[in-house]
């Protein structure tokens, strides 16, 4: 038997929350810190699960999965939730509790967006909203040549905007917004207003058309959220 935990850090909830749910696993599957980081290979490390589960800060998602993923046992496969996509909705309200600015209350707005700056901002918010994902994860996530992670930065810094409909859509999809419909519409309204001469423009009241007859043609408003499209 190893020492008992430290007590749950619960000066921010949503943390403690997260460090809950880690503690509940673990002590289900009747494992130890040690008996968990040995079945990795120490990566991630014993003091890395512990932190992870100490409510103190948000480990990285990668610790977070590696955790579920060893506490896993033949009853945790028949709960009637996902304990994987549990873990990963705790761990976006514990990346937003402490991350987000004060401002930032609820997702935001894509019909609130009027222009570029708008435009900017909004995705910016949604990307605080998703628990601020690095660029680095979300170059990884939305696959090879998608998502740059320097481009993303720009675009998290509001220094740019996404290059075209297609890699908007992924930003967005990774930072889980809902009504890419709406998003879409959104980014075409802003440059039809402040660049009514870019060329880029056209992809986005091109993609904008796409998604409005893909979503007549089927009656299926969830079928114009997809994230294929051709903009070319």
């Amino acid at each position: 038997m190893g020492r008992p935990e430290k007590p749950v850090d619960r000066s921010v909830p949503a943390c403690a929350e997260l460090a809950d749910f880690l503690r509940a696993l673990k002590a289900e599957a009747g494992l130890t810190y040690e008996r968990m980081a040995t079945a990795t290979d120490g990566a991630p490390s014993k003091a890395t699960l512990e932190r992870a589960a100490s409510g103190r800060s948000v480990p990285a998602w990668d610790t977070v999965a590696a955790y579920v993923s060893l506490t896993m046992t033949p009853t945790t496969w028949l709960v009637p939730w996902d304990p994987m996509r549990r873990a990963r909705s705790l761990w976006i309200c514990a990346r937003r509790a402490a991350r987000a600015p004060y401002y930032l209350h609820k997702a935001p707005d894509p019909q609130m967006v009027w222009g570029v700056a708008d435009f900017s901002r909004a995705l910016r918010d949604q990307h605080v909203w998703a628990g601020c994902p690095t660029p680095g994860e979300m170059q990884r996530m939305a696959g090879p040549g998608v998502l740059p992670s320097s481009t993303t930065r720009r675009i998290i810094q509001g220094h740019i905007l996404p290059v075209d409909p297609a890699q908007a859509i992924a930003f967005l999809t990774i930072c889980h917004a809902r009504d890419l419909l709406s998003w879409i519409e959104a980014g075409r309204r802003a440059l039809e207003k402040d660049r009514p001469h870019d060329v880029g423009t056209y992809a986005w009241v091109k993609a904008h058309k796409s998604m409005l007859a893909r979503q007549a043609e089927s009656d299926d408003p969830a079928l114009a959220d997809a994230p294929e499209i051709n903009v070319a």
